[in-house]
């Protein structure tokens, strides 16, 4: 209950409107957004549609396909509230909660509408992004016009969805992408500017809406109170004259009636007293003069005492819910105006011990003074809030049924159809109008759901439930795998009352699963068997080889520098040449059995019952032709070849581990052979493979162990005649094989990796020495190492020069670093680059074995190098009128035209040495000078020299 209070008797202002009906207003501006928000939405759907259409297809069609699927959903959930808000009742509508639920979706469409400008358009392609920026525009046009009755909801939508855009438009580097985001930023203004007029408009509408119901309120309480004037004095005229014709009567028959009265009464207040304790019911009786209240009931409603209530101003109206207060006075306002018979409300009340009941209040005027007013009014309270959580509960199971995800459906005893959720009309395509009555089996449209129907009822009757896996058919004919569970609602009888389903699409899960199959036994790059296949396969056709004594070959392919290219160019090149390389083997070798990668550049071909030898031989020579054909990648135009392994069933082995392990064999094998070649496995070739493994053994022990050391080879300057430099090589002391050859090592460590360990064992051997040799006054004498380009390629060499220089206080003019033609144009611009720091730190440079590979100028020109070495392949057949004399010649005046000094090696005769020195040669070494020495001979033998 709540006091009356009796409105103005003068017109009321735009303000005090604005104060009185601010709530009234927002519930009215609340009301006017979700009535314009159903065509929006729907427009923002159908744009979206349309956006997916023209972008399927794209490389991003699973993020299009996500966010397509969120768009329906969010739709859908939009045109739902919009359905539960018209679907409530006014005094619900005027909850807040209305209003914080539009804004929120209102913030999720627009930031959907942003990540697909933001995330889904191409960025190249003009056509499409003019379309579905256009696209977007519209959804943006429509929603903002309908949202701009309320400036909150208006920002709310349009922040979210164009700032993001607009920002992400106009930071792109791509001009076109910035003119767009110019666009957006001129529909921004033009929308703020929109929605202020627009807001404008309503606002002022509003208020002079209300304000006409105000002034209408104050004309019909004028009216109301000439009609109780006029009344009154009819009244009292008619009054008197009955009065004076019934005061006789009155008279006579007053005292048998107060006593019939008196005896009745009595009667009567026994019975309503029993009534209104059998319906819980309170009675209230409302003095409206005094403010004091009577009530019934009060502990059981209100949890207080009659005693403790004097007035409803002070005792009941603090404890009624804040929200339910306008609801309460409008209809109290509504009956005391005589506007409604009665006076009917459902509000909530705090209880003494804290929690809130909802109470169902009636009542009605009883009394009103001589000026119309009301002085006094009677009614009843009773306790609803079982009612209510029944009613949220109802309501809490309509949204879990329409929202579910699966297809909902209720069947009557008959098990015809009686209820349906959305879920099913987007699973199946049928609309409740068109299934509501009809019997379920006359929507199967699979042959074989029929002929389960009547298993599927017996089993549900004697059961009361079933579930399995059916072929059901769409409306539009489709079949589709469905998951279907089925459950008897039995009433208080026993008695099938419903049969509630629930059912799935089960053919993206199908999808998934023959996907996840694909991709258990086949490459998803190259689309060959992948290793599991490969191995089932192998198996299977060992078995059948055995069985039926035929022979089988495994043929096992490693692309040969592939790790430089990918590391080069990149994986997405590499990946493009791995795809061709695979269609390549599939179309030279459409005999195989199988076609496998194994790993990231391996592959294995599988051939059942080969015809010879010489077959295999020209396969394989085949395949390596086509395999080495030029192709062009990413802008790149590549040659890549390929070694080749072949190991043969039952020839080479009898199990098929060993055919992987030998076909592996062989394939190193080729690889070692310099690539670009196929080899058979022989027991020769195993015999080698183990004698390598035990040397790498015995190799990486050695390192560890110090079986290492470095000898110096002394080269003499032709011009002044002084051993002034000296070639530092590894020697490798093994306690029992004794030498080893570095020819039998070198080349391992390559392969394996230990050449970087060896290289800067040696690098800080040699700088140690020639500063112990410095120190020990045998002069300035430059040391040479040679690189690898292992070392190159790990990139510190750099540092590793600077640090070793700095530990033994060489200066850098005394060392010299010398690196191979072929490893030189391996990479080119990471040499060069390395070159130039270490020039710039006064290294020394030279290429070794200069002649052999692709010398020319232009190389020459571009590394910044101190001396080149003449290979000794040259001065090893040197003769006045040889070409290998006309090449020296050539290249030591290409490289004094240079400024470079010319070292050459290999130098055994005196006739070498003479035409070396008249040819202006300016360092020699070799044999005929000396052969490399440990450092303490070498010592001696600078010492014997000076």
């Amino acid at each position: 209950m709540t006091a009356y209070v009796e409105p103005s008797a003068v017109p009321v202002s735009h303000a005090d409107i604005r104060q009185q009906y601010a709530h009234e207003i927002a519930v009215e501006r609340t009301r006017l957004l979700y009535q314009g928000s159903r065509i929006p939405t729907l427009l923002m759907l159908l744009n979206g549609l349309a956006c997916a259409a023209l972008l399927w297809g794209g490389q991003d069609s699973g993020v299009l396909a996500g966010w397509l699927i969120w768009l329906v959903l969010l739709a859908v959930l939009r045109l739902i509230q919009v359905s539960a808000f018209h679907a409530a009742s006014p005094e619900r509508q005027a909850s807040p909660h209305w209003q914080r639920t539009f804004l929120f979706g209102a913030g999720a469409s627009g930031l959907t509408l942003a990540f697909a400008a933001i995330a889904l358009v191409p960025a190249d392609a003009f056509l499409q992004q003019s379309l579905v920026f256009g696209l977007i525009a519209a959804a943006i046009l429509s929603a903002s016009v309908a949202y701009a009755v309320s400036l909150p909801a208006f920002l709310t939508f349009a922040l979210p969805c164009l700032f993001p855009s607009i920002a992400y438009l106009l930071l792109s580097d791509n001009p076109l992408q910035q003119g767009w985001g110019l666009l957006g930023v001129i529909l921004l203004a033009a929308l703020l500017v929109v929605a202020w007029q627009i807001h404008r408009v309503v606002h002022s509408g509003l208020l002079r809406r209300f304000q006409a119901q105000a002034l209408v309120a104050h004309l019909e309480h004028a009216n109301s109170q000439t009609e109780a004037l006029n009344q009154d004095l009819e009244r009292e005229v008619e009054q008197r004259r009955r009065a004076e014709r019934e005061l006789r009567h009155a008279r006579d028959a007053l005292q048998a009636r107060v006593e019939a009265g008196s005896a009745q009464l009595s009667h009567t207040e026994a019975r309503l007293a029993l009534a209104l304790e059998a319906s819980e019911l309170g009675l209230w009786d409302w003095d409206l003069v005094t403010d004091e209240v009577h009530h019934s009931h009060l502990e059981e409603i209100f949890g207080i005492t009659q005693a403790s209530v004097k007035s409803v101003r002070n005792d009941l109206r603090p404890r009624l819910h804040p929200d339910d207060l306008p609801l309460l006075r409008r209809a109290l306002v509504e009956h005391l105006k005589g506007r409604t018979d009665g006076y009917r409300i459902e509000y909530r009340v705090r209880h003494a011990d804290g929690h809130w009941v909802w109470v169902e209040d009636r009542g009605r005027v009883m009394a009103r003074d001589r000026l119309g007013k009301v002085t006094r009014m009677v009614g009843t309270r009773c306790d609803i809030s079982t009612r209510k959580l029944r009613e949220e509960e109802q309501r809490l199971a309509a949204t879990v049924f329409e929202a579910a995800s699966e297809g909902i459906i209720i069947l009557d005893p008959d098990y015809r159809l009686i209820a349906i959720n959305e879920a099913f009309t987007r699973l199946t395509g049928y609309r409740r109008e068109d299934v509501l009555g009809r019997n379920v089996s006359l929507l199967m449209g699979s042959p074989e759901t029929l002929r389960r129907y009547q298993s599927i009822r017996a089993e549900l009757e004697r059961q009361g439930t079933w579930q399995g896996e059916l072929i059901e058919t769409r409306k539009n004919g489709e079949l589709y795998p469905q998951w279907l569970q089925l459950n008897v609602v039995r009433d208080s009888r026993g008695q099938v009352a419903q049969v509630v389903g629930f059912f799935a699409d089960l053919t993206a899960r199908r999808d998934a699963e023959e996907r996840l199959r694909y991709l258990s036994h086949y490459d998803e790059l190259t689309g060959l068997a992948n290793r599991s296949l490969f191995k089932e396969r192998l198996h299977e056709a060992g078995q059948r080889a055995r069985q039926e004594g035929r022979g089988l070959a495994l043929l096992l392919i490693d692309l040969d520098r592939f790790k430089l290219l990918n590391d080069s160019l990149g994986h997405e090149v590499a990946d493009q040449l791995l795809r061709q390389m695979a269609r390549r083997m599939t179309q030279t070798v459409p005999e195989a059995d199988t076609i496998a990668r194994l790993s990231g550049d391996e592959f294995a071909i599988l051939i059942d019952s080969y015809a010879s030898l010489a077959a295999l031989a020209r396969l394989s020579s085949r395949l390596l032709a086509k395999l080495r054909t030029p192709m062009t990648v990413g802008g790149h135009e590549l040659v890549l070849s390929a070694s080749l392994g072949i190991a043969l069933l039952p020839e080479n082995a009898r199990e098929i581990s060993a055919l992987m392990s030998q076909a592996n064999m062989a394939m190193q094998h080729a690889k070692h052979l310099g690539g670009n070649t196929f080899q058979f496995f022989t027991d020769n070739l195993q015999a080698c493979t183990l004698e390598r493994l035990q040397l790498e053994t015995r190799l990486r022990k050695a390192i560890d162990e110090g079986q290492l050391d470095v000898y110096y080879q002394p080269k003499l300057n032709l011009q002044s005649g002084c051993l002034d430099s000296a070639e530092a090589l590894v020697r490798w002391h093994h306690p029992e094989l004794g030498m080893v050859p570095p020819g039998d090592f070198i080349g391992l460590a390559e392969e394996t990796g230990l050449i970087g360990a060896i290289g800067e064992f040696v690098l800080r051997r040699a700088c140690r020495q020639a500063r112990g040799w410095q120190r020990d006054g045998l002069g300035e004498l430059r040391v040479s190492v040679n690189l690898s380009v292992h070392q190159l390629r790990t990139g510190n060499l750099v540092s590793l020069v600077r640090t070793v220089l700095d530990e033994t206080g060489l200066p850098p003019n005394l060392l010299e670093l010398e690196l191979t033609e072929s490893q030189l144009l391996d990479n080119v611009e990471s040499v060069t680059a390395t070159f130039r720091q270490l020039r710039e730190m006064g290294v020394k440079l030279a290429i070794d074995d200069f002649g052999t590979g692709y010398s020319s100028l232009s190389y020459l020109k571009r590394f910044p190098v101190d001396y080149v070495k003449i290979d000794q392949t040259f001065i090893r057949d040197l003769s006045a009128q040889g070409e290998d004399a006309a090449i020296t010649r050539a290249i030591i005046a290409m490289a004094h035209s240079m400024e470079l000094k010319v070292v050459a090696e290999g130098v055994e005769q005196p006739e070498q040495l003479q035409f070396l020195r008249e040819h202006l040669c300016d360092e020699i070494q070799g044999f005929l000078i000396s052969p490399p020495l440990a450092a303490e001979a070498f010592a001696t033998r600078l010492r014997a020299g000076r």
